[in-house]
């Protein structure tokens, strides 16, 4: 992960300059780049430790994490997102066969969760995130900031898992350390907010449990077994309808405390064109929403979603929310557009094998 400083203008490579060495240059044709998260079983059980140990108190005292939140994002009638190939779209776990299905209620989709990370300050924190169609069924998508840390310079987020379905310290699914991080390669070293998404492979899910102060691990599976993964739609128009689902906490700028963060919720509209300069983008989707920043970050954007079947496609991921209107309300989330490119970084990540934690 090759974090960067900006002096006068002047982008130079965090850690590089004072060696004296240059940026690596990237990789003709390769948009992706990729991170080491836990990458062997010994440092997955540690993870599992961190989270499971004192009773679950890092689980139970982990806060939203609030970096980079709150963006000045602006709807824009010209210009914007533009498709950079043929739209496409990749099936939902259990959906490879078209499925017409409809249904009025509102169902909400079980690959929805929480990762959880040690962010900068040394304290536990949580986004939201969601499992998506993979070769091994082990994929999770999110804010690309939920994942890489941009606030120390340093490579990626430690203890990093994602629990889907959780509530109170319960883990009804099982947890799932995270083993590789893939990004695009301009949000890797420029940290660029049309690209602040990330795929993450995870290992098999474990209920550990501590019996005579050993923890003993049980293993549940593969993450998309258990709970599903959404499809993947790419190159789509603008202006489609989407549902975004994410555990949004925390309070508007009016004080308003509108969400608690322990339940998933949802809202739904149709995107648009958006900027937000400030963290480099120019070439976002909005929706218009009332979630609060604080949890929502990673928030899953569900393009032709079947309540009935808990599916549809994932077209975009919340990396943050805006007040649009100056009425100390957030009336709107940001997300990159996703293209071509998006879609080769998760081509990249969906054909990884994670394998399972077992205890040592």
């Amino acid at each position: 992960m090759k974090r960067t400083l900006a002096f006068g203008g002047l982008v130079a490579t965090a850690g590089l300059l004072a060696a004296g060495l240059a940026a690596p240059a990237q990789a003709a044709g390769r948009t992706w780049a990729n991170d080491n998260l836990a990458s062997t079983n010994s440092a997955a059980l540690q993870v599992i430790k961190y989270w499971r140990g004192e009773r679950a108190s890092n689980f139970e005292n982990a806060t939203p994490y609030t970096v980079e939140t709150k963006v000045a994002a602006k709807h824009v009638s010209k210009g914007g997102p533009s498709a950079d190939s043929k739209p496409g779209v990749v099936p939902a776990i259990g959906d490879e066969k078209k499925s017409s299905s409809t249904s009025k209620n509102v169902n909400l989709p079980k690959t929805t969760g929480k990762v959880f990370f040690r962010g900068a300050d040394g304290r536990p924190h949580w986004c939201s995130a969601t499992s998506v169609q993979s070769t091994y069924h082990n994929l999770v998508a999110t804010a690309g900031h939920c994942v890489y840390d941009t606030v120390s310079n340093k490579a990626t987020m430690d203890y990093w898992v994602f629990v889907p379905g959780y509530y109170q310290g319960k883990t009804p699914w099982g947890i799932y350390v995270g083993k590789t991080a893939y990004t695009h390669y301009d949000y890797d070293v420029y940290e660029d907010g049309d690209r602040d998404y990330a795929f993450v492979t995870v290992y098999n899910g474990v209920l550990p449990s501590w019996e005579k102060r050993r923890l003993v691990i049980k293993d549940v599976g593969r993450l998309g077994d258990n709970v599903g993964g959404q499809g993947l739609a790419y190159n789509q128009k603008i202006g489609s309808s989407v549902y975004v689902f994410g555990y949004p906490s925390g309070s508007h700028p009016d004080g308003n405390h509108a969400f608690s963060g322990k339940t998933l919720k949802w809202s739904y509209g149709k995107t648009f064109a958006a900027t937000a300069p400030a963290i480099k983008a120019e070439e976002l989707q909005g929706v218009k929403s009332s979630f609060t920043g604080e949890g929502s970050l990673g928030s899953a954007w569900l393009l032709q979603y079947k309540s009935a079947r808990r599916l549809g496609y994932l077209n975009g991921v919340t990396i943050g929310v805006s007040d649009t209107d100056g009425n100390d309300r957030y009336d709107t989330s940001v997300s990159p557009y996703f293209d071509g490119e998006t879609y080769g970084v998760y081509n990249a990540a969906k054909n990884n094998w994670s394998g399972k934690i077992t205890a040592q």
